[in-house]
């Protein structure tokens, strides 16, 4: 084993070099189902488990997020499965918010503990109305053909947004997905996290869209925000004036698991009942509102 060891010399972190992209595999393959890279538990695991709690361990997660999410991004486009005019007004919110975000971070949230809470109390709701769902929801048969997952006969404007899926005319203000992104953009910066692990419990309660359809859309505005965010805080000094580039080799072996986990994950999503996918993305939602609870006290 020894042979394997790999001493990382930007994060100081020296493991097996496979255990990154099996971890990030693994997560990856179940949280893309939802829309979600996984990236909310692969930082906890690089701080808790690998050691490494220096500010570059945001920007390494970003990192993983713009390795990784091509995987699930391209597999949902190849079936069809992205709604282009939903992940556009995902990315107009989310991309602004992220350079508040990350300003907020430097000026106004030195300690964000208070504004954490508040983000874990709004995820417990969310995660209590998709739980909700979830148990009022009746078996249906499951369709059985890539076909009947396709989106179609789409059509955008500035203020809707309309498309054809399952056999159902779903329509949704491009105004309410614009608003809550920018939200969701600026906590990103903040806490160095995609975000779809706040905005895909949103589109599923709150706008009642259909997972199947909302995850690839979520997964490519996550890769554009982490894009942004690697990008500031390698260029922007952060930390008592200096900037906090990632481990680059760390994050690309945490983003090669993650790129053929979501790639994976994709392809077996619509195998899988939307119930089972929606009991994933509540443990997410919960695991996550959990976490910024509790660190308040």
């Amino acid at each position: 084993m020894d042979i394997l060891q790999f001493h990382f010399s930007v994060s100081g972190v020296e493991i097996p070099i496979f255990v990154p992209p099996a971890v990030a595999f693994i997560i990856s393959f179940f949280t893309s189902m939802a829309g979600i890279s996984g990236a909310f538990l692969i930082l906890p695991f690089q701080v808790s488990v690998l050691g490494f709690t220096a500010p570059s361990v945001s920007s390494t997660n970003f990192l993983y997020n713009v390795v990784g999410t091509p995987g699930g991004v391209l597999r949902y486009a190849r079936e069809k499965r992205m709604v282009w005019p939903l992940a556009g007004s995902i990315i107009a919110g989310t991309l602004p918010g992220v350079l508040i975000g990350y300003y907020f971070r430097v000026k106004l949230l030195p300690d964000p503990r208070t504004f954490k809470f508040f983000v874990g109390m709004v995820l417990l709701y969310v995660g209590w109305r998709l739980l909700k769902g979830i148990r009022r929801q009746t078996v249906t048969e499951k369709p059985k053909t890539k076909a009947d997952f396709r989106t179609c006969d789409t059509s955008a404007s500035l203020r809707a947004v309309s498309f054809t899926f399952m056999g159902e005319r779903i329509c949704f203000s491009v105004p309410a997905i614009f608003i809550p992104s920018l939200c969701v953009g600026i906590i990103s910066g903040i806490y160095g996290i995609g975000g779809g692990a706040i905005i895909a419990p949103f589109l599923v309660t709150i706008m009642r869209l259909p997972i199947y359809a909302v995850a690839g859309a979520v997964l490519l505005a996550n890769f554009l925000t982490s894009l942004a965010g690697v990008f500031f805080y390698s260029t922007i000094p952060l930390y008592q004036g200096q900037v906090a580039p990632p481990d680059w080799l760390l994050g690309v072996l945490f983003g090669v698991g993650g790129l053929t986990g979501m790639y994976c994950g994709a392809k077996w999503q619509r195998l899988m009942p939307e119930k089972m996918i929606k009991c994933i993305l509540a443990i997410i939602v919960f695991i996550v509102s959990g976490k910024y609870i509790f660190q308040f006290f």
